[in-house]
C-alpha cells in the first residue's frame, strides 16, 4: 500500500496553466501597483517595502525546509489578504498600504515564475524549477 502521508517534493505545474499562473501574478502586480497609486500611498513606501518579503530567503540558512517554509509565508495570499481585509474595515490605511505592496509583490514574483517552495530546494516551485536546478536538471 503506498504512503499516503509521504510529502510531494517536485511536483509542478507544466503547460498553459503555468502560463496562467504566471498571468495571474501579473495581473496581481499590476493590479496592486494601480490600485496602491489610486489609495494615494507615497511611492517611497511602496519602494520601501516592496523587496520586504525576499527577507524570507535568509530562513535557508537553516536549511532547505526552514527556508521553504519561511519563504511560503511570506509568498502565499494568506496574510496580506487577511491584512487588506482587516485593514479595510477595522485598520489605519497604512495596513492597507502594506497588504497591496505585498501582493503586488507576490504577483511580480509569480509572474516572473517564482512560485511557492518545495523543501527539497530553493530551486524547486509549484511553478517549475528555477536557477541553477533548472539549468542542470540537478537537486
Amino acid at each position: 500500500m503506498a504512503d499516503t502521508t509521504a510529502e510531494e517534493t517536485t511536483g509542478a505545474v507544466t503547460g498553459d496553466v503555468r502560463t496562467l499562473l504566471r498571468l495571474e501574478g501579473l495581473t496581481l502586480f499590476a493590479g496592486m501597483t494601480l490600485l496602491y497609486g489610486f489609495w494615494g500611498g507615497p511611492w517611497w513606501v511602496y519602494a520601501a517595502l516592496f523587496l520586504a518579503p525576499d527577507l524570507s530567503f535568509l530562513g535557508h540558512l537553516a536549511g532547505p525546509k526552514v527556508g521553504a517554509i519561511a519563504y511560503n509565508a511570506a509568498h502565499s495570499y494568506i496574510v496580506p489578504m487577511a491584512l487588506m481585509t482587516a485593514g479595510f474595515g477595522f485598520a489605519p490605511p497604512l495596513v492597507v498600504a502594506i497588504a497591496m505592496i505585498w501582493l503586488a509583490h507576490i504577483g511580480f514574483d509569480r509572474a516572473l515564475g517564482y512560485g511557492l517552495k518545495y523543501s527539497v530546494g530553493f530551486g524547486f516551485t509549484h511553478l517549475g524549477r528555477i536557477g541553477k536546478t533548472a539549468r542542470t536538471g540537478k537537486v
